[in-house]
């Protein structure tokens, strides 16, 4: 069935006492948005237009337009500001469930803010943690839990995880730093931002085959390839096949990095590169003794791939 716009009206009629000459009439029935004329499914269809559909309000208002209904974009934008009120309880349980887990995903991005009386937008931060066990064999829901703050400052994702114990997965930014200190939580590093300098590296070098940034990739490609054989079995036997395969190839890949460090600059890109690796070892090899934790932390970057459409 098509979806379409109707106007409910609320008769309620006065009544006196002739008595005592008081004056009674029906409560008006509650409304989500007080003294707001849109219903819930028309506000849960602005919303759902513009978060999961990136539709934005003016184009909407155009699609409302030719069903005979004007909205001007800046009513439902007032309406999307009023609905978040909505929304607390839900995101409050949201979060809890997702720090109730025992591994979560974090990762952060910038977000264009308006910047009234300034002329144009400043920068904050859109901040996420992820908990998704699926690939460990887990049947409980993945979820994702967002936070807003105006800069990048460590202060917002330590309040955030004050009273979350459990394993951290996220790339090298320093506010992390504060967290896994406290000693309840542990750091498990990504391969994903491992890579990623090498197969820039290797692009800028013209995809040469046998080059030392390629022979990394190839090398962190034979980890990802057991990865995709053991996903979604229980922990302990992933735990077990990383061991047994994975183990060996780091091992090797740790000693080949460190003996083709002495062979380069110490301020090339490439030194860097395997720097990267070499001072999060621990971190990046966390994932092969506990079979809960991923390989990567792509889980919290999917989680924030439609953020920019979302909020154009």
């Amino acid at each position: 069935m098509p979806s379409r716009f109707k106007v409910i009206r609320h008769v309620r009629p006065k009544l006196a006492c002739v008595v005592c000459e008081a004056i009674f009439q029906a409560a008006a029935p509650s409304r989500p948005i007080a003294r707001g004329v849109a219903g819930s499914a028309l506000l849960a269809n602005v919303l759902v237009s513009k978060y999961c559909d990136h539709i934005p309000l003016h184009r909407l208002g155009r699609i409302y337009s030719r069903d005979g209904v004007d909205i001007d974009r800046s009513t439902m934008a007032g309406w999307v500001g009023q609905s978040e009120k909505l929304f607390d309880p839900l995101v409050a349980a949201l979060g809890r469930y997702t720090l109730d887990g025992e591994k979560v995903h974090a990762d952060d991005t910038p977000v264009a803010v308006l910047d009234p009386g300034r002329g144009r937008t400043k920068t904050g931060r859109l901040w996420v943690y992820v908990r998704d066990d699926r690939p460990a064999g887990s049947t409980e829901p993945p979820a994702a839990w967002y936070r807003y703050s105006p800069d990048r400052k460590g202060e917002h994702p330590q309040a955030h995880l004050a009273n979350y114990s459990g394993v951290l997965q996220a790339d090298a930014y320093g506010g992390y730093g504060k967290i896994y200190a406290s000693g309840r939580v542990v750091e498990a590093a990504c391969w994903a931002h491992a890579r990623r300098p090498f197969w820039d590296l290797h692009e800028s070098q013209g995809k040469v085959a046998g080059s030392i940034a390629h022979q990394a990739l190839q090398r962190i490609a034979a980890l990802y390839a057991i990865e995709a054989q053991i996903r979604g079995q229980p922990p302990e036997v992933r735990r077990e096949t990383r061991q047994a395969r994975a183990g060996p190839l780091l091992e090797d890949l740790h000693a080949w990095f460190t003996s083709m460090l002495g062979q380069v600059s110490r301020k090339s890109e490439l030194a860097r590169a395997i720097g990267y690796s070499l001072v999060r070892w621990r971190s990046l090899t966390r994932y092969r003794d506990d079979g809960r934790i991923e390989i990567d932390n792509n889980a919290a970057q999917r989680a924030l791939r439609g953020v920019a459409m979302a909020c154009s």
